[in-house]
């Protein structure tokens, strides 16, 4: 076992948290280099809180309705993650667009979870664009997060065999086991230090 202090993340999250989970999940381990320490949602009826809460994680909405402005919003955010002294913020199905501050702030430090293998397809419907494209290959993308959506340094990958009978919905649900599977494996990757952002937008791999 490692002696290292698990490093803390937060999690933000809009809906159900399934990504959440699988985070949550790996960080009980003994060996997980990190501990989520608190789930934010922008949704005060997100079912990820109560899973959260189940496991002893703080847990709590912060409704974009409740205030005025984005930067307001964004302020009241910032001081819940440094409250509960995240180091890390992982986004698990976050639906603001965050702002260029929000970034720049946490920069390095935050890190996404898409559904295609980036650069293709950022933005939404995902599944039914790669089917639309004749796409053999499909998967799910762990990225650090910039101003671009979608466009942060890549972090971790995982391809999915697009079948010939395939929907959106089928596609998605083995899209969404792969994304169980990488998005653990990219968290304790930053969180060991074994990959980084670099001043000029790139990731590095320090791992041998």
């Amino acid at each position: 076992m490692s002696s290292r202090p698990k490093v803390p993340v937060a999690v933000l999250i809009s809906g159900r948290g399934s990504n959440m989970g699988a985070l949550i999940a790996a960080s009980l381990h003994t060996d997980f280099p990190a501990r989520i320490v608190s789930v934010i949602s922008d949704k005060p009826n997100a079912k990820g809180l109560e899973h959260a809460r189940g496991f002893g994680i703080e847990a709590i909405a912060i409704p974009r309705a409740d205030y005025d402005s984005k930067a307001e919003h964004e302020a009241a955010v910032i001081a819940a993650l440094d409250a509960a002294g995240a180091k890390i913020v992982a986004l698990a199905g976050y639906m603001r667009l965050l702002s260029g501050d929000f970034v720049t702030r946490y920069a390095g430090r935050m890190i996404n979870i898409h559904p295609s293998l980036l650069p293709a397809f950022p933005g939404l419907a995902t599944h039914e664009r790669a089917l639309a494209a004749g796409c053999r290959v499909h998967g799910c993308t762990v990225h650090f997060v910039t101003e671009g959506m979608d466009e942060g340094p890549i972090i971790e990958q995982e391809p999915v065999r697009v079948e010939h009978d395939d929907t959106p919905e089928t596609l998605a649900q083995r899209v969404l086991e792969a994304e169980h599977r990488i998005y653990p494996l990219a968290l304790a990757m930053v969180a060991r230090g074994e990959v980084r952002m670099t001043s000029d937008g790139r990731a590095q791999h320090s791992r041998s």
